[in-house]
């Protein structure tokens, strides 16, 4: 059944670990009827953490995608994980989606991880509505956590409502409603109904001037983004509803501003006005600008190319996630122009092939219901293809395009793995190029000089669920080392090195000479850039494409240590051509001895990663907990408080941070906590580079 594309919402939830984003998810699936009984992350019987691990641990780890209606709309939901080891799940959500819900704990705030999925969502210009959650905890701030999104986000906020008291509902003053100021009536929630039914009543007198005050604010501002909003404020201190809920969500889609709810979702209360807030001002695939992308071949190649969101134009899907099943593996897909049909063939022009689309499904969690045509705008699950993965486009082969892909950050951890038994060792290399195609940011490679194959990862434990997956879902047993850190190497300075490659050989002589200038880039994260300038003269095009691709694949082999290169500019400046004498293998060798010589005469520095450590502990265990820092080759560059919690925010090396979790937890009685995420890469001391020799 096709769904009219105005009334789709493609949106995310999206939040720091333990914000409430699973509970917020749960509870919307049952007030929309999606789901008949409502599940609860400590008991392990959510919906969208359907996976053992997570139902285990009570934390997202894979991005759920979910579909509910509400009021006339279809939302599709993506519950998206909060910890850091799992941001690519975020990553390659917010590509695909069209609107997201920020959610924020009433308690700690704006953290470490929300500042990460806020810069992710602006990245793809997403659109976002923002909800306070957990205003029924201890320590609940409404004001203060706007004060955050104002600072530390840089975001222009605009509180629709605005909470009836603060803490347990249990306690006086507790929290036990919320007032519209749109409407300006006080909100409270049945619990006996599980906040299936709500009640809406006069504002208490105690509260009227102050929220009279919110509302004046509130439309203020919303008068500065649209002129009918402005012109009714003037005839009348109560415009037309319609004139304000246009006016706020044209301040909503041009990311101008985000309208701000707030509420408990794990006592029921505040769940129903973000549904209506979803309708009302995330947008519709239509609201959005049409997708660009760059056609692949032929007489246009390069060019820029556009998709409508519409059944009219040429079908063009965009593969976002991959999961990895025993019978074949499921693709999620968004469709973003044409209709995409079951039994259809696609083309994917990165690697020139077309794909069988055979079953096309909406997905429903860890259920699915089979569909025979998915239109522009929508969401689903396709069964069919071999060789595609993340970020591919699929798309009508005589209309070819190719949209932007998704760029995940960097692994900054590896450990070496092998089967417990030789018998084992093909499948385990199946089952990791399996594993990789599904996870962006899980890399495998094989060291040559020691034969071990190496996973990387972005943290312990993501290469942790990974190995409990081959365990659990593919029955293999295997041993792993431990775990060592993704290092990187950057020349510093710049060095000229010159190679004249000449050997005797039976059937002639054959020589080549070129001289190669390498230079640092002072962005780290630059990667390897090969240029050149030699004449055309100089030598045919063909072979000088030969030199360049031996460069920069000699630079990509790695520096000193076999780590990866970051930052460097390679130029070749001249070249010894001689026509007879100057092949492709003297081209290559010449290449690969120049690029040793850079090694070996320029100076090379190790890199290792820091990372953004923040940790959240009671004031009597933050002595312990900064004297551990320090041992640690800390640098605190922030510290603050949350209610009676001190918040430290710090740069680590992050090869100082294994068993990190279990030290801070015995250093505070269980009561500290601590999130961290990938910051930059750092010149190590030179104690690193003894350990590695």
């Amino acid at each position: 059944m096709s769904r009219a594309i105005e009334t789709i919402r493609n949106i995310g939830i999206i939040a720091h670990i333990d914000a409430g984003k699973t509970t917020t998810t749960e509870r919307i699936l049952y007030y929309t009827g999606a789901s008949h009984r409502m599940g609860n992350v400590d008991d392990g019987t959510t919906q969208t953490d359907f996976d053992p691990e997570e139902a285990q641990r009570g934390i997202t780890i894979y991005s759920a995608a979910v579909t509910c209606k509400w009021k006339g709309s279809t939302i599709n939901i993506i519950d998206t994980p909060g910890h850091v080891d799992f941001t690519a799940e975020v990553e390659r959500s917010l590509r695909v989606l069209d609107g997201a819900v920020v959610i924020f704990s009433a308690v700690e705030g704006v953290e470490a991880q929300s500042e990460t999925v806020w810069r992710q969502a602006n990245k793809y210009r997403v659109p976002r509505i923002c909800f306070i959650n957990k205003m029924d905890r201890i320590g609940a701030g409404f004001e203060r956590v706007l004060g955050q999104i104002r600072d530390r986000l840089h975001a222009k906020p605009l509180p629709l409502q605005i909470p009836i008291g603060a803490g347990p509902v249990t306690n006086p003053g507790g929290f036990t409603g919320v007032i519209d100021l749109l409407t300006m009536k006080a909100m409270y929630w049945d619990s006996e109904s599980r906040g299936e039914k709500f009640r809406e009543e006069e504002i208490p007198e105690g509260l009227r001037d102050d929220a009279q005050l919110w509302r004046s604010e509130l439309f203020d501002t919303l008068s500065l983004c649209d002129e009918d909003l402005m012109v009714a404020c003037m005839e009348t201190d109560s415009p037309p509803m319609e004139v304000v809920l246009k006016a706020l969500r044209k301040a909503t889609l041009s990311g101008e501003h985000q309208p701000i709810l707030c509420g408990a979702s794990l006592d029921y209360i505040g769940v129903q006005p973000v549904l209506d807030a979803v309708q009302h001002f995330l947008p519709s695939p239509i609201d959005r600008p049409a997708v660009q992308g760059t056609i692949p071949s032929g007489k246009q190649e390069g060019e820029v190319a556009v998709r409508n969101a519409t059944a009219k134009d040429p079908v063009c899907a965009l593969i976002f996630k991959v999961q990895a099943e025993q019978h074949g593996d499921l693709y999620f897909a968004r469709v973003y122009s044409g209709v995409l049909t079951g039994n259809s063939r696609l083309l994917n022009p990165r690697t020139g092939k077309k794909e069988m689309v055979t079953q096309l499904w909406h997905i429903q969690s860890d259920s699915r219901e089979k569909v025979e045509a998915v239109e522009a705008g929508d969401i689903c699950g396709i069964i069919g293809p071999r060789d595609s993965s993340t970020g591919d486009t699929l798309c009508d082969a005589g209309n070819p395009i190719v949209l932007e892909s998704i760029v995940f950050p960097e692994t900054v951890i590896s450990m070496a793995i092998e089967p417990e038994s030789s018998n084992d060792r093909k499948k385990l290399e199946d089952t990791l190029k399996r594993l990789e195609r599904q996870d962006p940011t899980f890399k495998v490679k094989s060291n040559v000089e020691t034969g071990q194959t190496i996973i990387s990862g972005m943290g312990e434990l993501h290469l942790e669920i990974i190995r409990n997956r081959m365990v659990r879902d593919f029955n293999l047993k295997v041993k792993f080392h431990k775990p060592r850190v993704s290092y990187r190497e950057k020349l510093l300075g710049e060095v000229t090195v010159r190679v004249d490659f000449t050997r005797a050989l039976p059937s002639g002589t054959i020589s080549f000479g070129l001289t190669l200038l390498a230079r640092e880039l002072k962005d780290a994260s630059a990667g390897i850039v090969v240029g050149h300038r030699v004449p055309v003269e100089a030598m045919p095009k063909q072979m000088l494409a030969v030199l360049l691709e031996q460069v920069q694949k000699e630079a990509e082999g790695g520096g000193i240590y076999g780590n990866p290169i970051s930052g460097l500019n390679l130029v070749i400046q001249e070249v010894q051509y001689t026509e007879g004498e100057s092949n492709e293998v003297a081209i290559r060798t010449a290449a690969s001895e120049a690029f040793r010589k850079v090694l070996g005469e320029g100076k090379m520095a190790i890199l290792e990663p820091i990372m953004s450590l923040e940790v959240t502990t009671p004031e009597d265990f933050l002595g312990n907990i900064q004297s551990d820092l320090n041992a640690r080759r800390a640098m605190i560059v922030n510290s603050d408080r949350r209610g009676d919690l001190c918040v430290l925010q710090c740069e680590v090396p992050l090869v100082e941070m294994f068993g990190y979790s279990n030290q801070v937890r015995s250093l505070s009685q269980g009561r500290a906590s601590y999130s961290m995420e990938p910051c930059r890469y750092e010149i190590a001391p030179p104690g690193v580079a003894d350990r590695m020799m």
